[in-house]
Parts: C-alpha cells; structure tokens; sequence
C-alpha cells in the first residue's frame, strides 16, 4: 500500500506504516516461522517451551488489537483514525508484498548484509520506538494517579502565513507521552546495541498490536481477497523459489517473534531461536479484529464470530507447528491460518442464517457515519 511509503507524522500513524512496512518484509520472513537452527537438536521441554511462548505471544496482539481497534473504530481523534484497506488495496497488497520481497532478496545477494541491517536497524529502532510508545500510552493513563502533574503539548508546524498558512504537523501529547517515549527509547537502544531477542519481541509485539488495531478491513470481502492473496503468495515463495529463506536469514529486524529453544540451558543468553513472522499474525488478526467489530454491529451482546476465528487462529498455528514438526521442513503458515480463519467463521454464518448478513457489513469512517447523520437530519 502506498501509505507504507509516507513519513509518519503522529505515534499511531507511525505505527501503522511501521506495521506496513513491516508485513512487506515479515512475510518475507514468514517462511521460517517457528523454524530452530538446524546444528542444534532441542530438548523436547525446549521445544514445547518455544512454541508454546510463541503461539502465546501471537494471540496477545491479536486478542488486545481486536479489542482496541473497536475503540479506535470510534474515535474522533486524528491521530487515532485508522487506516482502512479497500479491496483495490488488497488486491494489490500481495504484488507489492512479493516485489518487496524480491527487491531485498536482490540487495541481499548484491550490497553488504552488514551495512543493509545497520540502516534497517536505525529505521526499525524509531518507528519501533514509536509503536511501543503508543501501546503503552492506556496503560500509564491507568497507571499514573489522578493527582499526577499530566501537561498538554502541542508539536505545530505550519507553511505560510496569514489565510494561505498550511498546517504540515499538528501533533497533540501529555507528560505521561513523554514517560512511554522515554520508556520506549530506553528500550530502543537496548535494542540497538545488544539486538537482544526480549527487546526484539518487544517491538515484535508492539507492531503486531498497532497493526492489529490501526489497519482496518472494510469488509469481509476485502479480507477474503487479502488473505486468499497472501495465501497464494506464501505458498508459492516457500515452495516455489529459495528467496524466502534467503531474506529470512538475511533480515535482522524485530518483523518476527523469537523464542529461544535452549533458554532452560542458556538461560537468557539463548540462541537457538524459533521464530514466528508478523505477517502470519497481523494478516489473520486485522480479519478476527474485522469480525469482532461484525459482532458488536449485530448488537446482540455475542462475540460468536470472534471467538470463532480466535479459536481457529490456535487450531491454524498448531497445525503449523504439527506439520512443520513432523516434516522437519520451514511451512508457510498462512497455509493453514487463512483457511481456518475464513472457513471457521463462515460455516457458523451459513449455520446462523447470517451469511449474507455478514458479507453485506461496511465498515464506514467516522466521517462518513457523521455526514450520514447529517443527512438524515436534514431529511426529517
């Protein structure tokens, strides 16, 4: 999508073309998902422990974003507007996906690995530092006492002047911002210097999360053609060509969770890491968040089709984790998650009656819900 292009102007603008950015590559990166270093055989409790951290991992942000995207869906806020996909943008998503894909595999095999990961380390550690700054901001606001000294600031910068003056930056924050940037830089460096993997996850789960809440469907049909696409996609970079695992390899930058199969040997100084994409959790998860919204637009105080797909997310993960086990081979994972994911909640739908129903649901901006209400307004 071209808005993974534009300079971020606000933390949760940051955040989503961070996540953007982020799905061109983890898929990239998807084909190694949950794979360990193959000179080191894992203690069966090292590997129940890896992916049974991952799999936990994976469906915080889905089940947390899901959540904050029904809030974001709301808000009247700028900077907490989210960014809606059309089905134009989902179509699309899966080409650009897979000439990003191939443009690293290219820089790879032509310009030094080191210098590449050292630009993309400076890139990751400022969106990843902005992206963890706005998951925590809900948090410190339960945190911080009332009494606590909370400052309004405001970040403006204009073009011009007088009636022709142009607003290029109007970015609004508080003192508790600042103690969740402050937090996040803290962490930033930590990863910057150590590239240690709890840092990595951090910002893992930070991208995940925005994504999840600040990338929105804006109906299940655009889901459909988003997670049929990226299926195609994964499919055929994993089995068809050695471009996935080469990037994968390649690509230091935290688009993946990673759990240490050694950790009860090594303890935190681990290395052995199984791993888990992003793409392979935000791509199901902003269609669960989608569902989840379905399900609070039916007004019948019931979250079937969220449950559902949330339920189906696990099932999906574990069969990956099962075949690829088995098979001692690196598996696409959206080759399991986007069937049970798109399969599970429409089999309820044509049991309920509510298929159609479900198809038919648009999810519209804030804006066009207020002109709409104008509208009706001026009608009676």
């Amino acid at each position: 999508m071209s808005e993974a292009e534009q300079i971020p102007a606000s933390a949760s603008e940051a955040a989503a073309s961070a996540v953007l950015d982020a799905l061109n590559a983890t898929d990239s990166n998807g084909t190694e998902a949950l794979n360990a270093t193959a000179k080191f055989v894992a203690s069966p409790e090292g590997t129940a422990l890896a992916y049974g951290s991952l799999v936990f991992m994976a469906l915080l942000p889905i089940f947390f974003g899901a959540l904050r995207s029904v809030t974001c869906s709301k808000s009247k806020n700028a900077a907490d507007m989210p960014e809606t996909i059309t089905s134009r943008d989902a179509a699309r998503f899966p080409i650009i996906a897979s000439c990003t894909l191939f443009g690293l595999y290219l820089f790879f095999k032509v310009f030094s690995q080191e210098y590449i990961n050292l630009l993309l380390s400076v890139y990751f550690f400022v969106l990843g530092v902005l992206a963890l700054s706005h998951t925590m901001s809900p948090l410190m606001s339960r945190v911080f006492p009332a009494s606590f000294p909370n400052k309004q600031y405001q970040l403006l910068f204009t073009q011009g002047s007088g009636e022709s003056k142009e607003e290029i930056v109007n970015y609004e924050f508080d003192t508790k911002n600042l103690v969740c940037l402050l937090i996040s830089s803290v962490v930033g460096v930590w990863y910057l210097l150590k590239k240690h993997w709890i840092a990595n996850n951090l910002f893992g789960l930070a991208f995940a999360l925005n994504g999840v809440e600040l990338l929105h469907l804006n109906n299940v049909s655009t889901g459909c053609i988003l997670l049929g696409g990226l299926f195609i996609y994964d499919v055929f970079w994993v089995f068809g060509t050695n471009v996935m695992v080469t990037v994968a390899k390649s690509f230091e930058a935290p688009i993946k969770l990673v759990f240490p199969q050694d950790l009860l040997e090594k303890g935190l100084e681990a290395s052995n890491f199984a791993m888990l994409g992003l793409g392979d959790i935000v791509i199901p998860g902003i269609f669960i968040a989608l569902l989840l919204r379905f399900d609070v637009s039916l007004n019948k105080n019931s979250r079937t089709y969220f449950y559902s797909s949330f339920l189906a997310y696990i099932f999906g993960l574990g069969l990956t984790i099962f075949v690829m086990h088995t098979f001692k081979h690196a598996q696409p994972a959206l080759l399991y998650l986007v069937p049970a994911c798109v399969g599970f909640p429409v089999i309820i739908a044509l049991f309920k009656g509510e298929l159609t129903e479900m198809f038919r649901y648009e999810e519209s901006s804030e804006e066009t819900k207020e002109e709409a209400t104008e509208s009706e307004k001026k009608d009676q």
